[in-house]
């Protein structure tokens, strides 16, 4: 009985804590009731807090849009009537002087002609240099990056109270030599991390030297572990390594890789410098052009030294435009002639003569012109630092530019007038 008391007893308290844990697990499912209304209710205040904040910002954006495109309007209008004002007077005045050239009376014309020579001249040297250009362009010089607030918000997750285990810097990774290659004058890589490798990764940094021996670059840094390089010299030799990092710090550097560029250039145009009017098709191996108005569209070569030649055909040729074709760099006006500015070098060409064309100069008129189904070529000796442009087959001109330094590509401005392929 004693026993038998005894082990009821232990039953009893068992029990006893049994009954009180039951009522620890219903307060602990009111808590849990509790504190998931209350985080549902911050989350979504945190959210909506986001939400106007962006909409607040969107406000402000489409503000400065806006007033950029109310002082574009302004300064056109402001050169619309200036310029009607200017082409009203001069229309007059030329209207008048014709009355007066046919004055039967020498006297009265000789009384007023020293006068109204002094009026044209005048009238003349109001229209200056650049009078009749546009003060303004039609594109906005905004550019809006959202794509880091997308990957942020990609990223938005609750942040662990808690880490069992201590993170430290990243291992090596490794290059996947099968995945990488060249191809003309560009350069892709893959990487990848050691199997069985615990630390976390935040990211990569890519380094690449300047094809000459010369000290390593970033080339590349995020999260990604293939990477393309673009704009390099042709038949050079690179090397590349890779090294990852976290919270922690970065990691030791990978082997270093040797890739061997092409020493045979093979381009097309290029879709992601050309102006918004150029039309390309066939592989972007032919151009063509939306616009009345000269738009220019640049090859994906990058040459700086060495020596390279390339020929466009004319697909067609109407109304008589006048193409241009010749190098440039990447930065290059993309809404005018080629040759217009500063950063192009071209030979721009109807169907009877030629001429050279580098900061708005024109130089050597040569006489031969294209039609539909012309070749042109262009030779770009940076050995000896020059140009020279052949239609058909044969030089047109002398060499066009002197002392060429730098990188260039090639480059060709068209309007809707003619169609040219590579």
């Amino acid at each position: 009985q004693a026993q038998l008391s005894q082990a009821l007893n232990g039953v009893s308290d068992k029990a006893k804590e049994a009954k009180e844990f039951l009522v620890q697990l219903k307060n602990l499912l009111q808590q849990i009731q509790e504190n998931g209304l209350d985080y549902e209710a911050c989350l979504v205040a945190q959210c909506d807090a986001l939400v106007d904040a962006l909409t607040r910002q969107k406000a402000k954006l489409l503000t400065k849009v806006t007033k950029e495109r109310e002082h574009k309007l302004k300064v056109v209008w402001d050169q619309i009537n200036h310029c009607t004002l200017k082409l009203r007077q001069s229309t007059g005045l030329m209207e008048y002087c014709l009355e007066v050239i046919k004055e039967n009376d020498p006297s009265g014309f000789l009384q007023i002609s020293d006068a109204l020579i002094k009026r044209v001249q005048v009238s003349q040297e109001q229209w200056v240099k650049g009078a009749l250009e546009p003060k303004v362009s039609a594109e906005f010089d905004l550019t809006l990056d959202s794509e880091p607030l997308l990957q942020s918000i990609h990223q938005l997750d609750f942040i662990q109270m808690k880490c069992r285990v201590p993170i430290t810097v990243p291992p090596v990774p490794l290059l996947q030599l099968e995945k990488c290659c060249t191809r003309n004058n560009s350069v892709t890589l893959a990487w990848r991390m050691p199997p069985l490798s615990h630390n976390p990764v935040e990211g990569y940094i890519l380094e690449l030297d300047d094809g000459d021996g010369g000290q390593f670059r970033e080339v590349y840094v995020g999260k990604e572990t293939l990477c393309t390089i673009d704009g390099l010299h042709f038949n050079s030799t690179y090397n590349a390594r890779v090294k990852a990092f976290n919270s922690s710090g970065v990691g030791p550097y990978s082997k270093t890789v040797v890739l061997q560029t092409s020493d045979v250039a093979w381009f097309s145009f290029d879709p992601s410098s050309a102006h918004r009017d150029i039309v390309l098709s066939n592989d972007n191996q032919t151009a063509t052009c939306s616009s009345y108005d000269d738009r220019v569209v640049l090859g994906t070569a990058a040459f700086s030294k060495g020596v390279h030649y390339w020929e466009l055909h004319v697909d067609r040729y109407d109304n008589h435009p006048d193409p241009a074709f010749g190098i440039a760099r990447i930065n290059v006006a993309k809404d005018m002639m080629l040759g217009k500015d500063d950063k192009a070098w071209a030979m721009y060409v109807d169907n009877n003569r030629s001429w050279f064309m580098h900061c708005n100069s024109h130089t050597n008129r040569t006489e031969g012109g294209v039609s539909k189904g012309a070749t042109v070529g262009v030779l770009l000796d940076l050995n000896k630092h020059n140009l020279t442009f052949y239609i058909n087959g044969q030089q047109q001109g002398p060499p066009a530019f002197e002392n060429v330094e730098g990188v260039f590509m090639p480059a060709l401005s068209l309007n809707r007038n003619v169609q040219v392929s590579l």
